[in-house]
């Protein structure tokens, strides 16, 4: 363990972030460069000597917390390295962006604050790259097999990278122009920066892995076609399709969905575009949807000067501490200040919009809506609750349904689906086509980017199974595992 008397003498502390009138002027990263190193190894030897870690229970990929945690607290950091990187591809990514069960499931977390177990894992990855430790691991041998993986976020890249060191030759098909799916255009800029995806898919590339990108399978190539070309094919599409508002005035200019809104914004940071098509200077903007694509929206919003920042959550406000229907180690729904609501905006819960209005050219102009209460679990409006406020953009954050079945990659394949509209896999990850897999949001439906990795990791030791017959890859969950929640 780490410093036996650490969660009895040392307070927890958490990353730093810059002030919100300078941060809420450029795109970088919020928290300040740096912050972390002078107080990481005193809070990673919080972490106890608890017999059990729970936190290996609130995370999916089995990450190995209390064994990197004293090597942070000793500063040993290549070892840390190496036992972070074990039972995870992209630390990077999940230190900045997870929103971290492992610390809802902290023992220490019972009757104090828990561990600052991300803050210590981006830490650790951040020194492993700036110290050399990450280097490329290509395999000893090849097999002579070849796998298609179909899309770039974390789990196509995940299988892919696991499927690439077993000794396949892997090629990952994704359909825009840049690798990382909604790593790469769905999250903003200010969340994480896009040079942590680049360094890995050139760690990547030096391992064997192959990329293609603009092409999107099931239109520009027949996703049978492909099936003949590979031994296996990975889908990891995501759930892509997002959920609509049908109300009217729907039709109207200025009302998007987040994934038109916040890709746009990302590719003027990438420098694609000088100024973005769909953007909020000088509007007043309403963001519907309380979730972390929500808060995405709002950062995207107050970065391009937007007049007001209003977001719209159908729930009650959650509260400041666990409900005692969500007790210690599930994952409770608490209020959450993201730095995106640290930067300004209102908040407003319990609400249902009723219907846009529009000016004489088709532009929104205000948002109708009425408060609601819960029933028997549905909500019901309220009479006389009804207000309009101004609205000169809307962007619709309310989660997503599934993956993308109008290219024609589902129907090409033949796959089956289950009941909740998601591509059905057994026990392997593979699909009812013999050698083709799904991993991902694909098939367990929207879900958190630990979770998108894990089934990545355990698909490509499914994949690996099926070509060799064997397989030496871990694989850190099932397809029927769930989160640890009431």
């Amino acid at each position: 363990m780490a410093d036996p008397k650490g969660f009895l003498t040392t307070g927890r502390e958490v990353a730093e972030t810059r002030p919100v009138t300078e941060r809420v002027r450029d795109w970088n990263e919020v928290h300040v460069p740096g912050s972390l190193l002078p107080i990481i190894s005193k809070q990673a030897g919080r972490c106890m000597d608890c017999g059990i870690p729970f936190c290996h229970n609130g995370c999916p990929l089995g990450n190995l917390i209390p064994e990197w945690n004293d090597y942070a607290y000793r500063e040993d950091w290549a070892a840390a390295s190496e036992r972070l990187h074990a039972t995870n591809n992209f630390p990077e990514f999940t230190g900045r962006l997870c929103p971290a069960p492992c610390e809802s499931a902290c023992v220490l977390g019972i009757n104090q604050p828990a561990v600052t177990i991300k803050n210590v894992e981006v830490s650790i990855i951040d020194k492993a790259w700036g110290n050399g430790d990450v280097t490329p691991q290509p395999p000893e041998r090849l097999s002579g097999k070849t796998v298609a993986v179909i899309g770039s976020g974390p789990a196509g890249l995940a299988a892919a990278q696991q499927l690439t060191r077993a000794g396949h030759t892997v090629a990952v098909y994704e359909r825009a122009d840049r690798i990382g799916g909604l790593l790469r255009y769905g999250i903003p800029e200010f969340k994480m920066e896009k040079s942590h995806i680049n360094r890995r898919i050139e760690q990547m590339r030096a391992e064997g892995t192959k990329f293609r990108t603009e092409t999107e399978i099931g239109r520009d190539i027949d996703a049978a076609r492909l099936r003949r070309r590979y031994d296996a094919v990975v889908i990891a599409a995501g759930a892509t399709v997002s959920r609509d508002l049908p109300v009217p005035g729907r039709e109207l200019n200025g009302v998007h969905f987040a994934m038109e809104y916040l890709p746009l914004a990302n590719k003027v940071q990438e420098g694609d575009l000088t100024v973005s098509p769909i953007t909020a200077e000088g509007k007043h903007v309403v963001v519907i949807g309380g979730g972390d694509t929500g808060a995405d929206c709002v950062g995207t919003a107050h970065r391009q000067g937007a007049l007001s920042v209003t977001q719209l959550e159908i729930m009650p406000r959650p509260g400041d501490e666990r409900n005692a229907n969500q007790p210690w180690p599930t994952f409770p729904m608490l209020y959450k200040v993201t730095s995106a609501h640290e930067e300004g905006g209102e908040r407003v819960y319990s609400v249902s919009t009723t219907h846009f209005e529009g000016d004489e050219d088709g532009n929104v102009q205000a948002l109708h809506l009425v408060e609601v209460e819960f029933k028997d679990g549905r909500p019901e409006q309220k009479p006389g609750t009804e207000r309009r406020i101004p609205a000169q953009l809307v962007t619709l954050a309310m989660g997503f349904t599934g993956t993308d079945r109008s290219n024609g990659l589902v129907q090409q394949f033949g796959l089956e689906l289950d009941e909740r509209g998601n591509v059905a896999r057994d026990a392997d990850f593979a699909t009812n086509v013999d050698g083709v897999f799904v991993a991902g949001d694909a098939g367990r439906g929207q879900s958190l980017i630990v979770w998108a990795i894990a089934e990545g990791r355990s698909a490509a030791r499914g994949v690996d199974r099926f070509l060799t017959g064997a397989s030496a890859l871990p694989a850190p969950i099932r397809p029927t595992d769930r989160a640890l929640m009431v």
